[in-house]
């Protein structure tokens, strides 16, 4: 699938300082009805790139079938596509990229939208993970351009668990000799990697999928094997200056924290006018839906759907679970 880029020139940061030459990188499917009415947004999550994304959240038949659905998918900053440190020149490269902000994604993606091509409204606004925060800032930045939004195991803020995870992920990397603190050349910092995805086995999925093995429909016949298999070859392909990079915005993102609202979360929850659904996992350890429907009761008209699966964090990546969800897009999008 075609990668674009959209030039975003000298690129000012919500935390301070400009980004020089900034790029965004991002992928369409599907064609503009003429009254400009079918427009979905899916920003991406942690790790993905815009075909990554669109391999999973479009499809023939699918909620979001293309032959339906202008689909735009913009890739965040730090996540290999868009400026990121392993690409951007010096002196913003590696472990001198600057930080980046949830915002700063959204204001970019509206950029694109709007001025590459030609956008006004929005029909729905779904992704998961990190590409469910952008969701949430997406809708309470531009309540007049969103119609509905799905955010799918994501959350508008950070909790102070999901905190707990990224520390450890963060440290595992950053305690490699090899960091080198971001100026690594031929010998990446694979060992902290691969620390990193140990961790995240544990709270990608949940303890009954370990506990009834379902691993083992991956073809791996043992933990230790799952882990080797499925997580480090998944997490070694990615730099680990452009992790570190996804993880300081993970970790700030606040949908309060803008100038508009002043810090206030739920003054900032309540800006949003879109028909919600929020999809989270009954068993996502990062964001459970204690959270998501503490963001509900204070969306107008949201409601909390939570997913009834052991697939944890990872539920939409389950069949059964992505028709579940694909119902909830079906109602939005024909609401």
């Amino acid at each position: 699938m075609e990668h674009k880029v959209f030039e975003l020139g000298d690129f000012a940061l919500q935390k301070g300082g400009v980004l020089p030459g900034a790029r965004l990188g991002y992928t369409t499917l599907g064609q503009l009805d003429d009254d400009g009415g079918n427009v979905v947004v899916c920003p991406t999550w942690f790790t993905a790139t815009p075909s990554d994304t669109a391999a999973w959240m479009t499809g023939a038949g699918r909620a979001l079938d293309p032959q339906r659905y202008f689909v735009v998918v913009p890739n965040h900053f730090g996540a290999a596509v868009s400026s990121s440190p392993s690409n951007t020149p010096a002196p913003f490269d590696r472990g001198r990229f600057p930080h980046v902000t949830t915002y700063d994604n959204v204001v970019a993606q509206h950029r694109l939208l709007t001025e590459e091509l030609g956008v006004e409204r929005i029909r729905l606004v779904s992704s998961w993970s990190m590409g469910a925060c952008q969701t949430y800032a997406w809708a309470a930045l531009h309540p007049e351009m969103v119609r509905a939004i799905a955010p799918i195991s994501g959350s508008a803020r950070t909790a102070n668990f999901n905190k707990v995870f990224l520390a450890g992920n963060i440290r595992a990397i950053t305690s490699d000799p090899d960091w080198n603190d971001g100026f690594y050349r031929d010998k990446p910092p694979i060992r902290g990697v691969k620390a990193m995805a140990a961790l995240y086995a544990g709270w990608g999925f949940s303890e009954p999928f370990y506990r009834q093995e379902v691993f083992r429909a991956f073809g791996a016949s043992t933990v230790e094997e799952f882990i080797d298999y499925f997580w480090d070859a998944f997490f070694v392909k990615c730099d680990a200056n452009d992790l570190l990079a996804q993880m300081w915005t993970w970790w700030h993102n606040d949908l309060g924290d803008h100038p508009q609202f002043g810090g206030d979360f739920e003054a900032a929850l309540g800006a949003i006018r879109a028909r919600t659904i929020i999809l989270n996992a009954e068993t996502d350890s990062y964001f459970p839906p204690v959270d998501s429907g503490y963001e509900a009761q204070h969306i107008p008209g949201a409601e909390s759907r939570p997913i009834p699966t052991i697939w944890g964090h990872l539920a939409p990546f389950n069949p059964d679970d992505q028709a579940f969800i694909d119902e909830a897009l079906r109602e939005l999008l024909e609401d």
